[in-house]
């Protein structure tokens, strides 16, 4: 039998463990994701953009069954993108090769995501195709402050063609002032290295935009998100915004990019030639990497790669299972995967 002693010991042991159970904190979580839709377009030929593939006469035969298969299969994305972390889905995800509001109103309508009740900012741009980038948040969780574009001028690369503009928008992420830049930038059409230029300029925007936010105040958090067309270890990222993979590294005012880790493992968004390529990544500046329970602090990454976006068989097997091959319609997603980071603050 235990004796006084002993049994007082082991109930003070126990006020312990529970005292300290108590005092454990219980953390909030939201997601923020990026997505490439890849032609998402509507139906319509829009005579002052080359969308003219993207119609039902054109060479894809873009019928409005097909696009509303399409916001229906991207539908089914957004349903599971980060619920394993929270039930509601993303807060903020930003998308790129969106025509107009017309689709996005459809993708957002969608059964599977209609009761999350997504608004969106969305600006056309001088995109010779007419895709453009757009940010989608939930208002229960995001309030739109400010929102504003800036062009990409390509004239300095030797470049005459328009490319996307870079969408910034401002508000408060439940509370805390968020600064969210969505960007696709030049692509690698033309080859690598001779389109090395065009994205620098894109990224010398992302970087006078963010080095204004620091300017005003130091203490600001910026996501930076895209389809960047370069991977984590390209010049334009670690050079031009001077993004750096090591948390450690990153300076006051500097920006942490947590896809240099995955890049460097394999691991990709798009396939391309045999190779994987990680071009869609989401970036935050410092202040988020401070340890303050009271305001959001990255958590983790994820390339969300679920295996019902893969490609299950063929010379494709295992890349994004994508919405053409050629110009058929083969009933896919996104030639892209979706990316997400999450952050977290203490629940009050």
């Amino acid at each position: 039998m235990f004796s006084k002693r002993s049994l007082f010991i082991v109930m003070f042991a126990m006020c312990l463990k529970v005292n300290a159970l108590a005092q454990k904190k219980q953390y909030h979580v939201v997601a923020v994701a990026f997505y490439n839709l890849e032609n998402f377009f509507d139906t319509q030929d829009d005579p002052n953009k080359n969308d003219e593939e993207f119609t039902p006469t054109g060479s894809h035969h873009y019928t409005n069954e097909i696009m509303k298969q399409k916001a229906h299969n991207l539908a089914t994305v957004f349903q599971q993108l980060g619920t394993e972390m929270t039930p509601d889905g993303p807060a903020l995800v930003g998308v790129a090769e969106v025509e107009n509001s017309h689709v996005l109103d459809l993708l957002l309508s969608q059964p599977e995501i209609k009761d999350r009740n997504y608004k969106y900012v969305i600006f056309y741009g001088p995109d010779a195709r007419g895709i453009n980038t757009a940010l989608i948040y939930n208002p229960k969780y995001f309030t739109v402050l400010d929102a504003h574009p800036y062009h990409v001028d390509l004239g300095g690369s030797g470049g005459k063609e328009s490319t996307r503009d870079i969408l910034r928008v401002s508000g408060l992420l439940e509370g805390d002032t968020v600064h969210v830049i969505v960007n696709h930038w030049p692509s690698r059409y033309g080859g690598e290295t001779a389109t090395i230029p065009k994205r620098a300029i894109a990224a010398g925007v992302d970087k006078r935009i963010i080095d204004s936010l620091m300017d005003v105040n130091a203490q600001s958090k910026v996501i930076l998100m895209g389809d960047l067309n370069d991977d984590p270890i390209s010049p334009s990222i670690t050079k031009v915004l001077g993004a750096k993979g090591e948390r450690d590294e990153v300076k006051p005012k500097g920006i942490y990019n947590p896809w240099v880790s995955f890049y460097k493992k394999g691991i990709g968004t798009l396939a391309w030639n045999d190779a994987w390529n990680l071009f869609d990544q989401i970036m935050i500046t410092a202040p988020f990497l401070k340890k303050d329970d009271e305001h959001w602090q990255y958590y983790k990454a994820e390339v969300f790669n679920k295996e019902f976006l893969l490609e299950k068989y063929g010379q494709y097997k295992g890349a994004p299972h994508r919405s053409f091959s050629g110009t058929t319609w083969i009933n896919g997603y996104s030639d892209h995967f979706p990316t997400i980071i999450y952050l977290v603050k203490a629940t009050k």
